[in-house]
């Protein structure tokens, strides 16, 4: 007995979710930075999520009305928890973490205060220069000037005072400073 979905058979269902769940993952892919602000508040619903749940639970479906002796209602319920399954793999084991690592390189213009670096372009009395700032999870070029109006010259180690538009307020460094 072939089980009948209006008049379709099941096998042509689960093909033609496969195939659309499988465009609108492509689709997603390509212009999902235009939907990230619907989605952001509905953490559970993520169309990341959604959409290999389908893919997966059609083609699971469609494996096993075709290819094994499971059919109607048991290969449904077997497609929905293998699909479950997978997809809370994925989630957990790649997009969390992926969602936590974007943040994680992420620093702020507060973040910069504090921090030593070196001057890599002179900076005059009352002009501009710039500063490489080194960290763990890479290097900060950043547009310096001199924060008490003196030349600091090229190599020279400088403390970051404040950053105002985009621009750091430097002084020069000495490591012994700190102790006296």
């Amino acid at each position: 007995m072939v089980m009948e979905v209006f008049g379709v058979p099941i096998e042509t269902v689960y093909l033609y979710g496969l195939i659309g769940s499988g465009a609108f993952t492509v689709l997603y892919l390509l212009f999902g930075d235009l939907l990230e602000g619907v989605f952001e508040s509905i953490q559970f619903l993520h169309p990341t999520l959604l959409f290999s749940f389908l893919t997966f639970f059609s083609a699971g479906g469609f494996l096993f009305e075709v290819y094994s002796p499971v059919h109607g209602i048991l290969a449904g319920v077997l497609s929905a928890s293998l699909a479950l399954i997978l997809v809370t793999l994925l989630n957990v084991f790649v997009l969390i973490p992926l969602r936590n690592t974007e943040e994680s390189l992420v620093y702020h213009e507060s973040d910069l205060k504090g921090r030593i670096g070196t001057v890599i372009t002179p900076i005059p009395e009352d002009g501009f220069g710039e500063i490489l700032i080194e960290s763990i999870s890479g290097r900060i070029a950043r547009t310096a000037a001199s924060f008490d109006q003196t030349e600091i010259a090229y190599g020279e180690k400088v403390l970051v005072i404040d950053s105002v538009k985009g621009v750091v307020q430097v002084k020069k460094y000495n490591e012994f400073q700190k102790y006296f």
